[in-house]
């Protein structure tokens, strides 16, 4: 008779035991990358062009992800604050040189480069189309009277004034347009006077989709255009938080051969010509 009632704890204590097993399993971190943290991205407003294409290959070869936390101005802010876990940016950017003289950063690599371009009116009047010597054509700009309208950003101005003195010339007169503004106004301005402008290429593109612009990009391919966009990692040393390890593997991935061959061919849905150069070197002091 006092068989049955050990029996049924017996069963009560396997029971348990079977569901303690259970939950430890459950618990148990699951292996693999499949839970590696996110590389966290912080870009100035360009890159995310190149960039967005270029993730899904990045967790196919490393099994980890990697997403785009911001897009603007000051992506060192970000990254300061320990939101980020690398940095893209122009080499020219005001942040950079800060940034990682403070230890903030580790040591910023070159990976990829977009373009300026003299933007026009469809009928050209100084006849500037297909040229690669940006010189020339605001020589021909000049020569015409062509309208143009000055683009005061600091990167615009700069390029120019290396143009104009590489052409020889003075610009004055009524065809030439100084305003005081800078990047879409400029453009927009340009756009309304039928004129020409320099501007940034992939910027240029995303405003005439949604302005509606006539204006298109008319000088693309003179080197002085390319605009040298580096990757800097957060220094997990001085700033909480930072997944260093996923922001090398990034670096690494941006930096290898095939996928810097995927920036050489990337093109635009309504530019048939290369926007993006790749810019990823080994520097090999034997080289």
């Amino acid at each position: 008779m006092t068989v049955r009632p050990v029996l049924r704890k017996l069963r009560i204590a396997i029971m348990t035991a079977s569901v303690g097993i259970a939950l430890a399993v459950s618990l148990r971190p699951i292996s693999g990358t499949s839970r590696e943290p996110s590389v966290r991205l912080a870009l100035v407003n360009v890159p995310g062009d190149i960039l967005r294409p270029l993730l899904p290959e990045f967790q196919k070869q490393t099994g980890r992800s990697a997403e785009i936390v911001y897009t603007g101005n000051d992506p060192f802010g970000v990254a300061r604050d320990g939101k980020a876990d690398l940095v893209i940016s122009h080499y020219g950017h005001p942040g950079v040189q800060p940034f990682v003289t403070s230890g903030l950063g580790l040591w910023p690599h070159a990976v990829f480069a977009n373009t300026y371009a003299l933007l026009g009116p469809p009928g050209d009047p100084a006849n500037v189309r297909g040229l690669t010597n940006a010189a020339e054509a605001l020589r021909r700009i000049a020569e015409t009277k062509s309208t143009f309208v000055v683009n005061d950003s600091a990167g615009g101005k700069y390029i120019e004034n290396i143009l104009w003195s590489d052409a020889g010339i003075e610009p004055t007169g009524s065809w030439y347009v100084d305003l005081n503004i800078e990047g879409p106004t400029a453009a927009q301005t340009a756009n309304k006077r039928a004129a020409y402008v320099l501007w940034g290429l992939p910027p240029f593109l995303r405003l005439k989709r949604q302005a509606h612009l006539d204006l298109e990009p008319l000088v693309v391919g003179d080197p002085l255009f390319e605009r040298i966009m580096v990757l800097i990692v957060v220094n997990p040393a001085n700033v909480r938080g930072v997944n260093a390890d996923a922001a090398k593997a990034f670096e690494s991935f941006l930096l290898a051969p095939r996928t810097q061959a995927r920036i050489r061919a990337f093109r635009y849905p309504d530019l048939n010509q290369q926007a993006w150069w790749p810019a990823g070197r080994n520097n090999n002091a034997r080289e």
